[in-house]
């Protein structure tokens, strides 16, 4: 299968594998985001080595697994390493009898779990570009990982012997859905637009996931069979994901079902509350993880005079699998088709196609014709007249605008009433009384598929739907 986008990231290492040096890059990312595959479809055929670490593996079972991907390299011959430092001499003499070529590609795959505790794994990463690779020019150092918190740690901010030594690196994003489109044409997986937006607001865009997509099913039926079937593939998916990324896990997932809770996000003193454990560093660690990992954002909450940061989550499978995970006790063949039609859908799909806008705010900026102005998005919470307002989407201009957008997901068109309009005036109202802004404020529409022209829809002047969200990132 061709690689979906990713043009920028394949620009790269196709640069790195053309230079004139070696180079020393990380690929990273969230598990199941596509990293591997990348890597092996631009290079698998010019691998001189490639290994990768083995999921609770320990010290021995991951140096095994080295020796025999050494053997399978053509290094016959050689004795096995019996610790990370003969691993990595062993790989010096491995690349010395590798034939003469303009890149000799090593491939060390899912590095944080080959570091186990105590092992000597970086101080034999630091041996090798230190005092062999970086002196010759050609070697291209791919080391890739799904721990995206030990990657930036360990490798990317390395205080040791490692530090500066990278000369890239790359994250790879989950798929937006322009991308995600291009990879159900490819798959011939008979999607329409409101559908993949919401197969997003289940998986993500994540690749892994729509993979499992079977072209014969429906949505309903791929999501049922994916998920809620007894025995499907993403059944464990949640608890899986969080034990092969973080050492434990339990304490991230308590923060992520914690985060669950607030769609708006919480201050970290909320998050310490409401978990009853410390506001101090390890919470501050922990946040951070999870934010590199890019299951979290950190930003800003507008109008507080603190200027106190908010964590709100933002990956939608952990989002689908908190408030569905009970839904499988009950299953039946058809769960996700019936419950399609029930209120609680309309609430689910509501929320979540508002972090959906959220992640796509370049398509947002664009047909607002905003690409070029520096800009800041968050949610708002206050009061009117003693009524609680709450805003989904603000984007604040350097232009000197605000944008309130007000988004729905809807079947069809949707319809402004007499009582929607009074609720945009009194949330804009209530905007500009709390937060004293000096800027224009202007009230935009996000809806799947445009507004019903009535008399209430002449009022809306800055309007976005879903088609306008399947541009291609700048």
């Amino acid at each position: 299968m061709a690689v979906i986008g990713r043009e920028k990231e394949i620009r790269t290492l196709k640069q790195c594998y053309e230079s004139e040096r070696s180079e020393f890059v990380v690929v990273y990312g969230r598990r199941r985001v596509g990293k591997t595959f990348l890597i092996k479809e631009l290079f698998e055929t010019e691998f001189t080595f490639y290994s990768t670490g083995i999921l609770g593996g320990d010290r021995l079972t991951q140096l095994q697994t080295w020796n025999r991907e050494i053997a399978r390299y053509g290094g016959n011959g050689i004795p096995d390493a019996k610790n990370w430092i003969e691993a990595f001499e062993n790989l010096n003499t491995l690349t010395e009898r590798a034939s003469e070529r303009k890149k000799k590609v090593i491939f060390l795959d899912e590095i944080s779990w080959m570091s186990t505790t105590r092992s000597d794994f970086l101080t034999g990463l630091d041996y090798y570009w230190n005092r062999w690779a970086s002196s010759r020019k050609d070697i291209l150092l791919i080391v890739c990982g799904s721990a995206a918190s030990w990657v930036t740690d360990n490798i990317v901010n390395s205080r040791g012997g490692l530090h500066n030594r990278l000369t890239r690196r790359i994250l790879i994003q989950p798929f937006c859905l322009n991308e995600c489109k291009q990879y159900y044409e490819s798959r011939r997986i008979p999607l329409t637009p409101h559908q993949m937006a919401e197969a997003y607001m289940i998986f993500g865009g994540i690749p892994y996931y729509m993979s499992l997509m079977e072209p014969h099913l429906s949505l309903y039926q791929n999501v049922d069979n994916i998920y809620f079937a007894q025995g499907s593939e993403l059944r464990n998916e949640f608890s899986n994901l969080y034990r092969s990324l973080f050492n434990d896990a339990e304490r991230y997932v308590n923060i992520i079902e914690t985060l669950a809770k607030k769609g708006i996000g919480m201050a970290r003193g909320e998050i310490a509350e409401e978990l009853n454990i410390s506001n101090g560093g390890r919470l501050t660690k922990t946040l951070q993880d999870l934010s590199e990992s890019g299951f979290i954002r950190k930003y800003k909450a507008y109008g507080h005079k603190k200027k106190e940061s908010l964590y709100q989550l933002i990956d939608f499978f952990s989002l689908f699998d908190i408030r569905f995970r009970s839904g499988r006790e009950s299953f039946s063949s058809d769960y996700w088709l019936r419950f399609s039609t029930t209120s609680a859908y309309s609430i689910w799909s509501g929320i979540s196609y508002e972090k959906l806008c959220l992640l796509h705010l370049s398509q947002i900026r664009k047909k607002l014709g905003i690409s070029g102005v520096l800009t800041a998005a968050f949610s708002w919470r206050g009061k009117f007249e003693d009524k609680g307002a709450q805003i989904d989407l603000v984007i604040d201009r350097n232009d000197n605008v605000i944008n309130l957008c007000e988004i729905k997901f809807a079947s069809q068109s949707y319809t402004l009433d007499k009582s929607d309009s009074d609720a945009l005036r009194e949330k804009r109202a209530a905007f500009i009384g709390a937060t004293h802004t000096r800027k224009a404020v202007v009230t935009t529409m996000i809806t799947t598929f445009g507004l019903t022209r009535n008399m209430y829809s002449s009022e809306i002047y800055h309007e976005v739907t879903l088609n306008d969200l399947f541009e291609p990132n700048d």
